[in-house]
């Protein structure tokens, strides 16, 4: 029964912060210091989550050749700055990755 109260406690929890959100979402205007400044939250949080996710992907630090995941996101980089295309920049990195895992791995 606690599990219960856990999980309707952790809905009541998630909702009220996600409707709270949509509900002021069109209603509250931000300064523009804090519109600018909030420009650099997206590229900020995928490097968190990217960044040790290629450079540690089995908990330790690789840096070498033989990480492809780490090539792999280098070789995307590159592809993204050629194409400019998310598209193609997700279809070729993902292909490379796969190759290099089949071929390095």
């Amino acid at each position: 029964m606690n599990e219960v109260w856990l999980i309707l406690g952790m809905f009541a929890i998630t909702f009220g912060i996600r409707f709270v959100m949509f509900a002021f979402a069109g209603k509250i205007t931000f300064p523009v210091w804090m519109q600018q400044s909030l420009k650099f939250v997206p590229p900020a949080v995928l490097t968190a989550i990217i960044v040790p996710a290629v450079v540690m992907p089995y908990g330790d630090m690789d840096i070498s050749f033989t990480n492809v995941y780490l090539l792999a996101a280098i070789i995307s980089v590159v592809i993204s700055l050629v194409t400019k295309s998310l598209l193609k920049t997700i279809f070729f990195g993902m292909l490379v990755f796969l190759l290099l895992k089949l071929l390095i791995a």
